[in-house]
């Protein structure tokens, strides 16, 4: 009842009333009034759509006064010392890497701005998932980065809040949040396929509360607090959750969220029912989960508010807006716990539903948004990790995520296998779904006392290492060996960044805190449960020495955590390797995966996958590739470096080689059979296992290099390989342990290491260049000392960036001079020695096995046995070198061995020093009995040969050696030492599983080759077939050598033989003696074995490659100097009339017709009517002139505000409103015929000087028609490419038939009068235009006009009154000819002051072009009453226009355009015209100039000044000028200045300079004058006495010129008097005398330096049209237009923003800056192109789309490039990248 009393009422006195009521100590009957309207307003079975609840709800918090003032006030009392701004994605926000302590550290733009971040190391980057400004938060950053605001503690000096101003909102507040609560309570439905529409409606009604709810929380700190109250408080919870007794929606609701509850636990009671009734079949699922504490796995029970609306968020899958309401609280510190603590609690919850979630990616985006703001902070971390067991939530949670999606492994024992691995194609993993959960993962591990306290657990670090197992052998791949696979599987981009994110990363972050002695328990915890989930998995795939053939996979952690934590033990916490080994047979054991995966990548290069399809390279490539080979191929290697250290060296050597599958090819037989690879893999598999080797046995990353080395090593391998940007070197150097930081390998050295070790080389700058980037290239001495090529092919991704960094080293060695001839080897490097807990490592040197293989392969090259290489004597030459420099101490007590093995019968010992000189006489070996050597030996022996003869001495053979063989016993030995005979009979017998290839081979037999050699004589055997000299090492060389010990550091082959020899000799005086007594004997040349199969390959393969490649240099260059010669004569065709002309003075008449080169059917001759040749051309229409202004300095592009452009005072404006101007007062074809147009919009016409004929050039068009490769441009719209030089064009322009005749006559010297000559012009001008007879001549060029007059718009060409009339086609195409003389004029500087021939002199197309446009306007002909002509020379009788008044008057003489007059008379009077006609009409306009010029002069003056200056005497010189002061003009605009005789003389000179310029320009082309140079004050001279109006030596008395140049043929003041009495009249017009005729050269706006100063105003500036902030916005760089690139809501009839500004900005030429991505777009016509940026960072690199953030700095160059490329139209021409855009930019 009384609250519908009060609903009545207005809300304003109702609230007042309330709030006064409330205030009394007895405040009873005012509670029970509130909670009553509430119940009424608050109803939640009112639709939520309804506001009238929400304005109620402002009114009463508001009390009696407005909402909005409240808010004020609230406000005033906020004692927030946090920013706390909350972002969304793709804000734009900053992290500073000196200021933040964590790496998640971010600030909003307004909180840095205002920060002191000067020389700190940050960057700009959009936010992908949102986040929250930490300004102000002192666990996060360091409090000197906080921004002046926050760094005030302003919560101090804040006045207590006064109890009744948050009253109201106390008691409405938690009515409202139930009510909300209701709403969603209600409109939830369990998720079935309709249901997903229903939940985004929901929130769409409730859209308004929750953006109230927000705006609550922005009122500061005051009233987060009531907030943080109401939402924690559990007893309101209690009242208002159930609803009241009799209200039975709400009951209704209550039910709907208990449902919901019911499925909230990790395993649903559906579930558990199930799993309760049946035993698990699985052991590992269940058994994983029920080590845990229950709670995790049960139903959510609510307490307060809070909980229930992260519930409901998660449920609705976290609405956007209620993230932003629950982040925007996190200031208020009591809330962040609470909230913490409850997100913890529903973490399981969120990450099931994410699971099922359709939008997976938009969710967990919004899930770390809220959860990177809890976990960074690492005091609430370990609050929750103690309290809430956050870190067995998340292994359990994570678990059980990953159990969803497993499947039985393939690896080893298919059948029997128990292990499980995850299913690399299911959406969990091909869509990153666990991202959000293992990043907060990572992230709380990143907190040592987190980190520490999982360490410290033993059950949950047994969890987690189960966890790791589900990786172990994912994504195996099976090696297809018939059929090419049918679908490529693309899972290993799964696989590989599941490895990385979900195993790697967390590795990285446990590493980084066992980095000190006292945390040497939790590395050996660890290392332990490491070695039994090892165990478990061998016995789980049911492993025991053999692996299955064909099968490879790439993912091993558990074996990659136990390298890491055994390296890092070693290192840095001083642990004994010994300690934490296991014993012989477990190594053997988790060697053999990784060793598979080595061989495997050697076979995947060799071809041997290729049925696999491409993604089996992919896999190859990732495992090596920057960003993975940290964790993945090197804790490989290392593993394998403590396996070769720890285990027998025979044995592990034999596996190698038995893994690579080259056994077969190691012996010394010429002949052999392998059963496991085809000929052509033979010999990239050994190249693999010898690298392997010398990787393995000089690789130092984990063996006792310190993290600088390892840096500087990384370095320098990049470097080598190509020249690198700085942004490309950070991205390529493995990033060091800790992922998380955003630090960059130890920050502060990266620096420092680079430019310790490169040179920067700034970015060069030619025109037509590509654009270059700041580049670093290693230092000479890099080259010359740390080149380590070992380093460089285990880090190359390409193989081709092998060969590329040794090209680069050659280049060096040949620049410098250390090696000249031939190609260099790649250069051996000393190692850092090895830490001594892997010493065993050398003993892999110094190994039989090893030495019997390197004795063979030495012997097999010199022999010329098939598949030997280069590369192979390379590896083998390293091998016998590191072992010289890694000597074993001998250990005597292993020596006494119970039974001689076949080893013994080929080395004594096992040092390589002593096995050197070795000498082996015999050897026995198995081949087939087709092989040449058996043949050999069953001849009877001749008693000549040496070989038979000596056959029966009793000399100790070498034993037949098997690999294999000697494995077996090995492995045999090793087990039988360390395990019972019990456990070996469980063993299966190994033999079964092995793999029996098809086909039976032929019977081997047994022989005895002879050889006699040691390793030293084949080594010095070597170097003579190298050298190609018989004796190459005289006996005394040794002695020789000492001199020099340096010349060995780079070299070939030779060189790296003598150095293995010299060092042998140092070391051993055994050895010494040996080479000198070999070098002593003088051996004849190896002579090949007739019957050996190896004769025709007696041409060494490297030479036969020498050859070929001096084969191909020769081409080569043949084939550059015939291009050469072609193009020179390509170029020279001159544009051909200037060369007639230039050519044929009078003394010398040739009777010859201009030739012409067709470029494509190569025939010379003439341009003929019925066959015209053209030139190829570009059309392009431009506003460059138009967009000039007076001043030389660029406008400034607006970057405030209060900045402006104004376009007024360009060129093009200010010749518009003067067309406007006469048109208003004259005659229009008058006003058509007075002035030029195309400022804006003119047809520019280029070309590249190519001739062709037009019949050949149509059906060129033809076949680039059917051919629809060629794109980049449209044949259709009559675009192509020149022929020859491929330049870009659009049309062809005819050549006129020349006839020399003429010309000659043209030039022919007269001293005619100049009133004969005037008379004669006039008769031409009477002459009608004949119409040309039709021909194909004609034809075209017809055609050539409308192409045009199609180059530019409409709007462009129509200026007259009447569209479409004669006057105006008149006015467009004598202003085509003015547009490209003005545009030459630009290019030239502006002036003709340097003379010259034009720009380009071959490619200039004037001449053609004012023929084409003279016959096409010779059409039209002046009527004679009108000419022009007539009123620039006689003094007429009677005023032409007074007979009918009204019809306008004609544009009088002084406001005509004398360059246009001159253009007109030249292009309609007969062609060729005479140049002596030519001069005179020159005269004569300048007549007319010369009056514009005083009239403009003495418009200037004051009525004081004409008054002075008509009294003093010094006018009396001017005779004219005196005559102009006391016309009657008006004074137009006052000069300041005072003017003198000089002043006057220099503005007459200045304002007639631009008409000799163009009468100048013209004259060259049409008569092929040379244009003299002169210095600049002498400008006006040099062009009068070009044109002749100036005797060429100028009295020195009389400096003043410019009225000498007149020359009238009647009285000058009749005809002056005469003109300005036609203005006199007209007082409105007479600004028109004052023209603006000099403009500067063209500019594009100027720029500010630092690209944030655009960035910040322009991102999110609003576009002027629709008012909303673009997504792409951008800028023209012309005139400074913001426009919307690609906006919708911008388009105009179908065209975007950006096309149609640069239609009407740039006729069509636009050049954009995209403020987003801070490169420039270049928009011509119907193409566009990327043309790059013009803002550089510090490295002198471009940040395209701002990915990196760094501070990007003006580049002036490039801009200059930029700017140059506009003004000479030469965008088509340079770059090559375009593409259409169909009107969608």
């Amino acid at each position: 009842m009384m609250a519908a009393l009060l609903l009545r009422r207005d809300k304003k006195s109702t609230a007042a009333h309330l709030k006064s009521d409330l205030n009394r100590t007895d405040n009873s009957s005012g509670v029970r009034q509130l909670q009553e309207l509430l119940d009424s307003v608050l109803n939640p079975e009112k639709p939520p759509a309804d506001t009238e609840a929400l304005d109620w709800c402002k009114c009463l918090i508001a009390g009696e006064e407005g909402f909005e003032e409240f808010c004020k006030t609230v406000r005033s009392y906020d004692n927030a010392t946090l920013c706390g701004l909350v972002w969304t994605a793709n804000f734009v926000a900053y992290r500073c890497r000196t200021c933040g302590i964590s790496p998640c550290m971010s600030l909003c733009a307004e909180c840095f701005n205002n920060g002191d971040h000067t020389g700190h190391d940050f960057n700009m980057f959009r936010s992908q998932a949102g986040g929250a400004c930490d300004c102000g938060d002192s666990n996060v950053m360091r409090e000197t980065g906080f921004c002046r605001r926050h760094r005030l503690r302003t919560g101090e000096n804040v006045p207590s809040v006064p109890r009744d101003l948050l009253l109201m909102s106390e008691m409405v507040l938690p009515r409202f949040i139930i009510c909300i609560i209701q709403y969603l309570r209600d409109g939830y439905t369990e998720p079935d396929t309709s249901a997903e529409r229903d939940l985004q409606k929901v929130l769409q009604q409730l859209e308004p509360q929750i953006t109230f709810l927000e705006e609550l929380t922005k009122m500061g700190g005051a009233m987060r607090t009531v907030l943080t109250k109401i939402l924690t408080n559990q007893q309101t919870f209690k009242d208002l959750s159930m609803g009241q007794e009799e209200n039975v929606f709400a009951k209704k609701n209550y039910e709907n969220y208990l449902s919901a509850l019911k499925n909230s636990g990790l395993v649903s009671v559906e579930e558990k029912a199930q799993t309760g009734a049946a035993e698990p079949t699985q052991g590992s699922e269940t058994g994983a989960l029920g080590l845990l504490d229950p709670s995790i796995m049960d139903s959510l029970k609510h307490k307060c508010f809070l909980e229930e609306l992260l519930f409901w968020t998660i449920k609705y899958e976290f609405p956007q807006k209620m993230v932003t309401f629950l982040l925007n609280m996190l200031p208020d510190q009591d809330y962040k716990i609470t909230f913490t603590k409850t997100f913890v609690q529903h973490y399981a919850f969120i990450m099931k539903t994410l699971m099922k979630s359709q939008e997976s990616d938009t969710m967990s985006n919004r899930i770390v948004h809220i959860s990177v703001q809890l976990f960074s902070n690492e005091d609430l971390a370990r609050h929750v990790t103690e309290e809430c067991q956050l870190l067995d939530i998340m292994v359990t949670v994570l678990l059980y995520m990953m159990e969803s999606c497993l499947i039985k492994s393939e690896l080893q024992d298919e059948e029997n296998s128990r292990h499980v691995v995850v299913n690399c194609s299911e959406a969990l993993l091909k869509n990153n779904t666990y991202w959000p959960l293992v990043s907060d993962f990572i992230n709380i591990l990143s907190h040592q006392s987190v980190a520490k306290k999982f360490l410290e657990d033993h059950s949950l670090l047994m969890l987690w290492m189960s966890f790791v197992s589900f990786f172990q052998g994912m994504n195996l791949n099976k090696r297809e060996l018939s059929e090419h696979v049918e679908f490529e599987s693309q899972t290993y981009y799964a696989a590989f960044a599941a490895e990385l994110e979900a195993c790697a990363q967390p590795m990285w972050g446990l590493l980084t805190h066992c980095k000190v002695k006292e945390t040497q328990e939790y590395t050996k915890t660890v290392v332990r449960y490491c070695l039994e989930t090892l165990q478990i998995w061998f016995d789980a795939i049911g492993f025991v020495d053999e692996l299955a053939p064909n099968q490879v996979t790439f993912h091993l952690p558990l074996h990659r955590y136990y390298a890491m934590f055994l390296s890092k033990a070693v290192k840095c916490q001083g642990l004994d390797l010994e300690s934490l080994l296991p014993d012989q047979e477990m190594l053997m054991r988790i060697m053999v995966h990784p060793l598979q995966i080595q061989a495997s990548l050697s076979e995947i290069h060799s071809n041997m996958w290729v049925r696999n399809g491409l993604q089996i390279k992919g896999q190859a490539m990732t495992y090596v590739q920057s960003h993975f080979c940290n964790s993945m191929i090197d804790p490989d290697i290392f593993l394998l470096q403590v396996c070769a250290s720890r285990l027998d060296p025979d044995y592990f050597i034999s596996s190698v080689f038995e893994r690579f599958k080259v056994v077969d090819l190691l012996t010394m037989a010429s002949v052999h059979q392998n059963t496991a690879l085809d000929g052509e893999q033979e010999r990239p598999m050994l190249e693999g296992a010898l690298t392997f080797l010398v990787i393995l046995s000089s690789l130092r990353i984990h063996l006792g290099m310190a993290d600088d080395e390892i840096l500087r090593a990384e370095m320098v391998s990049q470097l080598c390989m190509n020249d690198r940007t700085h942004s490309s070197l950070l991205d390529l150097i493995p990033e060091n342990p800790n992922p998380k930081s955003g630090i960059v390998p130890g920050s502060c050295s990266f620096e420092e290491m680079l430019s310790a070790v490169a040179d920067f080389k700034a970015p060069v700058f030619e025109l037509g260049g590509s654009m270059q980037q700041g580049m670093y290239t290693p230092k000479a001495e890099v080259w010359e000392k740390e080149f380590d090529p070992i380093m460089v092919i285990l880090r190359t991704v390409y193989r081709r960036d092998v060969q590329s960094a040794m090209d680069r080293y050659s280049a060096f060695l040949k620049q410098s001079g250390m090696h000249t001839t031939g190609n260099p080897w790649p250069p051996y490097k000393e190692r850092t020695p090895l830490h001594p807990c892997y010493k065993g490592l050398d003993r892999l040197l110094h190994c039989k096995t090893l030495h019997i293989v390197i004795f063979t392969l030495l012997y097999k090259i010199w022999l010329d046995h098939s598949n030997m290489s280069e590369h192979v004597l390379c590896m083998v030459l390293y091998l016998i070198e590191l072992g010289l420099d890694n000597q074993v101490e001998e250990d005597k007590g292993d020596e006494v061995r119970p039974s001689e093995h076949c080893h013994d019968s080929w080395f004594p010992g096992t040092n390589l020093l002593s096995n050197l000189h070795h000498v082996i006489n015999y050897v026995r070996v198995r081949v087939p009995e087709t092989a040449p050597e058996v043949k050999r030996e069953r001849e009877p022996p001749a008693s000549t040969s040496a070989e038979a003869s000596n056959f029966g001495q009793n000399v100790r053979e070498a034993q037949v050696f098997s690999l294999v063989a000697e494995r077996r016993r090995k492995f045999q030995e090793i087990i039988n030492r360390s395990s019972t005979e019990a456990s070996q009979a469980v063993r299966p017998k190994s033999s079964s599983t092995r793999w029996v290839p098809p086909g039976t081979p032929p019977q081997l037999v047994t022989e005895i080759l002879e050889i006699h050699e040691s390793m030293l004589s084949l080594l010095i055997k070597l170097h003579q077939k190298l050298s190609a000299k018989q004796n190459s090492l005289s006996a005394t060389w040794l002695e020789d050598m000492d001199a020099n010990p340096n010349r060995h550091a780079h070299g070939d082959g030779i060189t790296a033989i003598e150095r293995i020899l010299t060092k042998a000799a140092t070391r051993s005086h055994q050895s010494k003696r040996s080479i000198q007594e070999i070098c002593g004997k003088v051996f004849p040349p190896v002579a090949p074995k007739k019957n050996s199969p190896t004769a025709k390959k007696t041409m060494d393969k490297e030479e036969r490659r020498q050859r070929a490649r001096e084969r191909q240099q020769k081409l080569l260059a043949e084939f550059a100097s015939r291009q050469k010669s072609f193009m020179e004569t390509a170029m020279d065709v001159e544009s051909p009339d200037t060369e007639a002309a230039m050519d044929l003075g009078a003394s010398e008449v040739k009777e010859s017709e201009v030739l012409y080169d067709c470029v494509i059917c190569g025939q010379s001759g003439p341009s003929t009517e019925d066959r015209p040749t053209g030139l190829v051309v570009l059309l392009q229409a431009s506003s460059v002139l138009g967009h000039r202004c007076k001043s030389d300095e660029a406008k400034k592009l607006p970057t405030t505000d209060e900045e402006r452009i104004y376009p007024a005072d360009t060129c093009g404006a200010a010749h518009d409103v003067r067309l406007a101007l006469m048109q208003s007062f004259f005659k229009d074809s008058s006003c058509l015929q007075s002035v030029s147009i195309g400022w804006d919009g003119g047809v520019y016409v280029q070309t590249c000087g190519h001739t062709l004929h037009i019949d050949c050039h149509k059906s060129y068009m033809e076949s680039l028609r059917n051919d629809q490769v060629m794109q980049g441009f449209s044949v259709d719209k009559g675009e192509f490419t020149c022929p020859l030089c491929r330049q870009f064009a659009n049309s062809v322009l005819p050549c006129r038939p020349g006839r020399s005749t003429e010309v000659v006559s043209w030039h022919m010297p007269s001293n005619k009068k100049t009133s004969v000559l005037v008379k004669e012009v006039e008769d031409l001008q009477e002459q009608l235009g004949f119409f040309p007879t039709e021909s194909n001549l004609s034809k075209e060029m017809e055609l050539v006009i409308k192409d045009i007059k199609n180059t530019t718009q409409r709007k462009y060409m129509d200026y007259g009154k009447n569209p479409g009339s004669p006057d105006n086609d008149f006015l467009f195409m004598y202003s085509v000819a003015r547009t490209n003389l003005e545009l030459e004029l630009v290019h030239r500087g502006g002036n003709l002051c340097s003379g010259g021939a034009s720009g380009a002199a071959k490619r200039s197309c004037l001449n053609q072009l004012f023929h084409v446009l003279a016959m096409h306007m010779r059409l039209y002909s002046i009527d004679s009453a009108y000419n022009p002509w007539t009123r620039l020379t006689q003094v007429p009788c009677v005023v032409p226009y007074s007979c009918l008044d009204d019809e306008r008057p004609e544009v009088p003489m002084l406001f005509r355009d004398c360059p246009s007059l001159l253009i007109i008379f030249v292009l309609t009077m007969p062609q060729p015209l005479r140049k002596e006609h030519f001069i005179c009409l020159v005269r004569m306009l300048y007549n007319l100039q010369y009056t514009q010029a005083l009239a403009a002069l003495s418009a200037k003056f004051s009525p004081e000044e004409r008054q002075a200056w008509s009294t003093s005497g010094t006018l009396k010189k001017f005779s004219l000028f005196f005559y102009m002061i006391n016309c009657p003009f008006n004074t137009i605009c006052l000069s300041s200045s005072v003017w003198s005789p000089q002043s006057i003389e220099y503005s007459l000179q200045q304002f007639c300079l631009p008409y000799l310029r163009l009468s100048c320009l013209l004259q060259h082309h049409l008569y092929g004058d040379n244009l003299s140079g002169c210095p600049e004050e002498e400008e006006f001279s040099g062009l009068a006495g070009c044109l002749g109006l100036l005797d060429p030596a100028p009295q020195p008395s009389n400096p003043m010129y410019s009225a000498s140049c007149l020359d009238w043929t009647v009285s000058a003041f009749d005809l002056m008097s005469q003109w300005c009495s036609e203005v006199t009249g007209l007082a409105d017009t007479q600004t028109l005398l004052v023209q603006d005729l000099q403009w500067a050269s063209p500019h594009l706006l100027h720029l500010p330096d630092n690209y944030n100063t655009i960035f910040q105003y322009y991102h999110k500036k609003a576009c002027t049209a629709c008012k909303k902030v673009p997504k792409d916005p951008a800028l023209c760089l012309v005139c400074g237009t913001f426009v919307c690139l690609k906006g919708l809501c911008c388009k105009q009839h179908g065209i975007c923003e950006c096309v149609w500004h640069s239609q009407h900005c740039g006729a069509a030429t636009g050049i954009f800056l995209l403020i987003n991505a801070s490169v420039i777009i270049i928009i011509r016509g119907h193409r566009f192109c990327l043309w790059g940026s013009v803002y550089l960072d510090a490295h002198g690199e471009e940040d395209r789309d701002l990915r990196r953030g760094k501070p990007l700095f003006l580049c002036v160059e490039r801009y200059r490039v930029l700017e140059q490329q506009w003004v000479s139209h030469t965008f088509d021409h340079i770059n090559k990248r375009w593409g259409p855009h169909y009107n969608g930019l």
